[in-house]
C-alpha cells in the first residue's frame, strides 16, 4: 500500500503546477492534462541537477506542486474535530507546517520518477459542479499498472479548481493523513504535532540510487 501512495503521489506531482502561468484554471480535466505535461517535461530536463542535489526536488515542489494544492482546506480536514480548539495563530502555524510536511512527502515521491506515463482520464464539468473525480493510471513497463482517481474542489469564491484528495486502491490520501494526525493532535495537541511535523522536514536528505 505504501508503494500504491507513493506512486500516487508521484502523479499528483504531476498534476500540480504552478498556477502563475496560462493554465486552465476553469476546467480541471485540461488543467490536470497541462501541468501534468509541464512537470514531467521538468523532471526530465533537470535529472543532472536533482542526482547532483536530492534536495533540489523540494525546490521543485514548492515551485511545481504547492501552488496547485488547496493547503489550508487540506490542514483543516486533517486537523478535524479539533479545529474548534485551536487558535487561529496555532491553525496558521500548522497549515505552515503541513506546508512543509507535504513538501517533503511529495519530494520523497518525486525520488522514485523513472519516466512512468500517466492515462489521464477526460471529460466535462458542468457550471454547477463544486467538486469533480479524475480517474488517472500510471503506466510503467513490466509493471502492473495503477489506478488511481484524483478530487478537485472548486472554489466558490475564486472560482479555480484545485486538486485536494487522491484515491490510490480505494484509500484517500487525505483520510489517511487525518486518522494519523488527527489521533496525535487529540492526544499530544495540535502545538507539539506542529512541532512534529517540522522535525520531520528537517531531517537531512538521503540520496537514492536511479536508473541510469
Amino acid at each position: 500500500m505504501k508503494k500504491l501512495l507513493l506512486s500516487g503521489l508521484l502523479v499528483i506531482a504531476g498534476t500540480w503546477a504552478p498556477f502563475a502561468s496560462a493554465l486552465t484554471l476553469t476546467d480541471p480535466y485540461q488543467l490536470v492534462s497541462e501541468v501534468a505535461q509541464n512537470t514531467f517535461d521538468r523532471l526530465n530536463n533537470e535529472q543532472r541537477q536533482i542526482k547532483a542535489d536530492p534536495k533540489y526536488l523540494r525546490t521543485i515542489v514548492r515551485e511545481e506542486m504547492l501552488p496547485g494544492v488547496d493547503v489550508r482546506f487540506s490542514a483543516f480536514r486533517v486537523i478535524g474535530k479539533q479545529l474548534n480548539d485551536t487558535t487561529p495563530a496555532q491553525r496558521d502555524a500548522f497549515v505552515d507546517a503541513f506546508s512543509e510536511y507535504l513538501v517533503v512527502t511529495y519530494a520523497d515521491a518525486l525520488a522514485a520518477y523513472d519516466k512512468q506515463t500517466l492515462d489521464i482520464g477526460s471529460g466535462k464539468v458542468g457550471e454547477q459542479e463544486q467538486l469533480v473525480s479524475i480517474p488517472v493510471t500510471v503506466l510503467e513497463p513490466n509493471k502492473p499498472a495503477i489506478k488511481l482517481e484524483f478530487k478537485l474542489r472548486k472554489n466558490k469564491r475564486t472560482g479555480e479548481w484545485k486538486v485536494f484528495d487522491m484515491i490510490a486502491e480505494g484509500i484517500s490520501l487525505l483520510s489517511a493523513k487525518q486518522s494519523e494526525l488527527s489521533g496525535l493532535i487529540r492526544q499530544k495537541g495540535i502545538d507539539n504535532v506542529t512541532q512534529d511535523l517540522l522535525d520531520h522536514t528537517n531531517k537531512p536528505v538521503t540520496p537514492l540510487e536511479r536508473k541510469e
